[in-house]
């Protein structure tokens, strides 16, 4: 069985191995370790391997576990990376440095409101809902530019477009086509990429990969 230390050595040199192919820096590409359903005790060894950015999918589990972490280790970076809830902005605002999710301007709106009560302005990714597919969270394609341009317009840095890919269809299409609308709209950060398919996303572009499973699991 490895340990987090090697799992994550090895992720870290898959990105670089993808980003080479492709003609890019390796270190223009940020690894989240995605902690969803993780333990304090699952969490600490990959901190002690130098693991600094983390993401949470759910904001009670995040609020649960995360602030003694984030006390003991001033230079962790937490990420929310799930669908949130506007009434969750609050809390979404005390503990993230940066929220994934960003769906729709109502949400944005509770965000400024709590981020300017706060004064802790949190970066936030425009997800887009690539697949367009009625389940899943994100903006419609055909709202990418208003959404862009509403964050643009408050508080609230811009750090870029998020997508997810549909589940069981080759994920490098929709990677390319939010590439695309990253250019069309000007925006520079890529949050796309997964545990089972962020090579793919870094040939085609990606700056954040959220890399749960394979860091945990050999």
């Amino acid at each position: 069985m490895s340990s987090a230390a090697d799992r994550l050595g090895h992720i870290r040199d898959e990105i670089a191995k993808a980003a080479s192919l492709a003609g890019r820096d390796p270190a223009d590409v940020q690894l989240i370790a995605v902690t969803k359903g993780r333990t304090v005790e699952e969490i600490e060894p990959l901190i002690a391997a130098g693991q600094r950015d983390f993401g949470e999918s759910r904001v009670q589990e995040a609020i649960e576990k995360w602030p003694p972490l984030l006390e003991r280790y001033a230079d962790l970076r937490l990420h929310g990376i799930g669908r949130l809830q506007s009434n969750k902005a609050p809390e979404a605002v005390r503990l993230f440095d940066a929220l994934h999710s960003l769906d729709r301007p109502s949400l944005l709106e509770a965000l400024v409101k709590q981020a300017d009560e706060a004064e802790r302005w949190l970066a936030v990714y425009v997800q887009v809902n690539i697949g367009e597919e009625e389940q899943k969270g994100g903006c419609p394609i055909g709202d990418v530019g208003v959404l862009v341009d509403a964050v643009r317009g408050s508080p609230l840095p811009l750090a870029g477009l998020m997508a997810i890919p549909p589940l069981g269809l080759e994920p490098s299409p929709f990677f390319a086509l939010l590439a695309e609308l990253a250019r069309r709209h000007d925006v520079t950060g890529l949050s796309m990429g997964m545990s089972n398919d962020f090579k793919a996303a870094v040939m085609l572009g990606a700056t954040v990969v959220r890399v749960g499973t394979s860091l945990f699991e050999d």
